[in-house]
């Protein structure tokens, strides 16, 4: 048969989990989590002093953002999460950076959508 492939995002890890754990029980083929970001850098791994230390960007000490360069400081820094002063993200997608990949039988592909959406998931 057919398969076909579902990438959904959640507001947290928990909560991605859940979805997964439930699709187990389907004919799943592959199956991911993942979180991503609109900037390289990971947990904070070097503490700094922000009085001292050279700091790359306004997004280097909000984001944890690994820049690269002076051009990619000032386009971080002008991002409304690296300040704090964002509008709220009225478009639903505001936290959702975990990402559930999955490829499944197409037979139960709409049990699946209706396990992903009742665990929170956005598609």
């Amino acid at each position: 048969m057919a398969e076909k492939n579902i990438l959904a995002y959640f507001k947290s890890p928990d909560q991605a989990q859940h979805a997964a754990r439930k699709l187990q029980s389907l004919r799943v083929a592959d199956m991911s989590i993942d979180r991503f970001g609109a900037y390289p850098g990971g947990e904070l791994n070097q503490p700094m002093n922000p009085l001292t230390g050279n700091i790359a960007s306004l997004s280097t000490l909000t984001l944890n953002a690994d820049i690269s360069g002076p051009g990619a400081g000032i386009l971080g820094a002008a991002d409304p999460s690296a300040s704090g002063m964002s509008s709220g993200g009225q478009d639903g997608t505001e936290g959702r950076d975990i990402l559930l990949t999955v490829v499944l039988d197409e037979g139960v592909f709409t049990q699946a959508m209706r396990i992903i959406e009742e665990s929170g998931g956005m598609v």
